[in-house]
């Protein structure tokens, strides 16, 4: 028994011993330790492995910042060749007249460039498939189609459009008397810096007695009359499309007062501010110019206008 005993106790000195000579971790998912052949096994994989290296991820500073990978921009054109050849242009597997054809195609037919040696072009012909071209036979261009465009919200193309006007404002015959005018003027924008317009206006004019002189000599007259005059102009602006808008403009009409119609002409300037695409505001000052009075005492006026008005677009 005292033998058998002493056995014993070298068997569990020598398990003790192997269980402390094992690795900590090395004990399997139900946790019986594995054997020294394995965990061996395993350190010779470990060591096959070759080192990262020192510029990867895992050789980063504990508290540097993490590295973003960046995605190439998209190219916004793309350069292209256009095949000129006839009846057919040949393109080949190398940059010479002595490699394999690789395909023939018809003219017109285009295709991406990859690069260039000397006189010959690198084109894909398909997903997997390149080939080279003769620059005698094909002509390059930038392809435009992948162009994004982002235009300005606040310019908008008005040619083509109609501008009704309708206005009230300030009248001064011969710059003499103020009196209230009404009026109404059609446009059209021929292009968006220029409209043609058209208008008709009215007023009344009053002016106290003052002493006119004629053929006849001196005498005192006073003016009160109505006045129907309307024009022809043609108006320029200077910043088309956008929200306010100076012009000048200037045409020729007619003036009709006094039962007799008297040519004129006038120039002016303003501007519009348009409140919506469709809707605006426009104030504007005009000099009517023309002459009145009798063949041998015609008398040449500056008639001025100030007005503000609203406008529709359609």
């Amino acid at each position: 028994m005292r033998r058998m005993r002493v056995q014993w106790m070298v068997v569990g000195l020598g398990l003790a011993a192997a269980l402390a000579a094992a690795p900590a971790g090395a004990q399997d998912a139900f946790g019986v330790p594995v054997d020294s052949s394995s965990t061996a096994r395993r350190d010779s994989v470990a060591a096959s492995v070759p080192a990262p290296r020192p510029d990867s991820a895992s050789a980063r500073p504990a508290g540097a910042a993490p590295v973003r990978a960046t995605a190439n921009p998209r190219l916004s054109t793309v350069r292209m060749v256009r095949l000129t050849g006839h009846p057919r242009t040949v393109l080949r597997t190398g940059p010479s007249e002595s490699d394999a054809i690789a395909a023939v195609f018809v003219p017109g037919t285009s295709f991406p460039v990859l690069g260039r040696t000397g006189d010959w072009v690198n084109v894909r012909v398909s997903p997997t498939e390149t080939a080279w071209v003769h620059a005698s036979l094909c002509s390059e261009y930038e392809d435009l189609s992948g162009l994004k465009m982002n235009p300005n919200p606040k310019l908008y193309s008005r040619t083509g459009s109609f501008v009704l006007l309708g206005y009230a404002g300030g009248y001064a015959f011969d710059r003499k008397s103020n009196s209230l005018a009404l009026g109404g003027r059609l446009a059209y924008y021929v292009f968006d810096r220029v409209q043609a317009e058209v208008g008709a206006s009215w007023t009344h004019v009053h002016r106290p007695a003052e002493i006119v002189e004629s053929l006849f000599g001196l005498s005192l007259e006073a003016e009160d009359f109505d006045m129907l005059f309307y024009q022809m102009n043609v108006t320029y602006e200077f910043l088309p499309g956008r929200q306010m808008v100076p012009f000048v403009t200037g045409g020729a009409g007619s003036s009709i007062m006094l039962g007799r119609s008297e040519a004129s002409f006038n120039f002016g300037a303003g501007t519009t501010m348009f409140l919506s695409k469709r809707t605006g505001m426009r104030w504007e000052a005009r000099d009517y110019v023309l002459h009145t009075g009798e063949d041998n005492a015609r008398r040449l006026h500056h008639n001025v206008e100030f007005s503000l008005g609203t406008l529709l677009l359609f």
